[in-house]
Order: C-alpha cells, then sequence, then structure tokens
C-alpha cells in the first residue's frame, strides 16, 4: 500500500519529458520538481499536477509510484529500548 494520497504534495525523482498544457510543446520537468496528486491508479502509478507559483498549471502527467517522493512535514518518533 502506497503512502502517497490524493491532494499530497510529491517530488520527482529523476527528469521526466512532458508536454506543456497550453502551448503543446515539450518541456522537461527537472529532478526535484513538485507537484500535487490528482488520482491515483492502485497506488502503482499517480496523476500529478505540475503549477508555477501563481498555481497555474503547465504539465499534468501520470507518473510511476517509483518515481515519487512525498514531502514530509512532521517526524517520525523513534523507540527507545
Amino acid at each position: 500500500m502506497s503512502q502517497i494520497k490524493e491532494y499530497d504534495l510529491v517530488v520527482i525523482d529523476r527528469d521526466i519529458r512532458a508536454t506543456h498544457k497550453e502551448t503543446n510543446q515539450p518541456i522537461l520537468l527537472r529532478k526535484g520538481q513538485v507537484g500535487t496528486v490528482l488520482m491515483d491508479f492502485d497506488g502503482e502509478a499517480f496523476l500529478i499536477d505540475f503549477a508555477d507559483e501563481k498555481g497555474i498549471t503547465y504539465a499534468m502527467e501520470t507518473v510511476p509510484a517509483e518515481q515519487l517522493i512525498p514531502l514530509l512535514y512532521k517526524p517520525v518518533a523513534l523507540q527507545v529500548s
């Protein structure tokens, strides 16, 4: 089961070729590019919305789960033995 859920912010772990949503021109989404999960395909892949700092979508791509890193906001407590 994937720890990534719809509406999570994720980062891609490698460069991905994509198509610009408005211009239909090829673009390169760079390793570290941040996107929002829109749809979960059984934890195997996710539809990711890539938007600029104003929230304008420039690409939507289906990305395999193994190419995504979820952004984390809280530390995990360690068990002291």
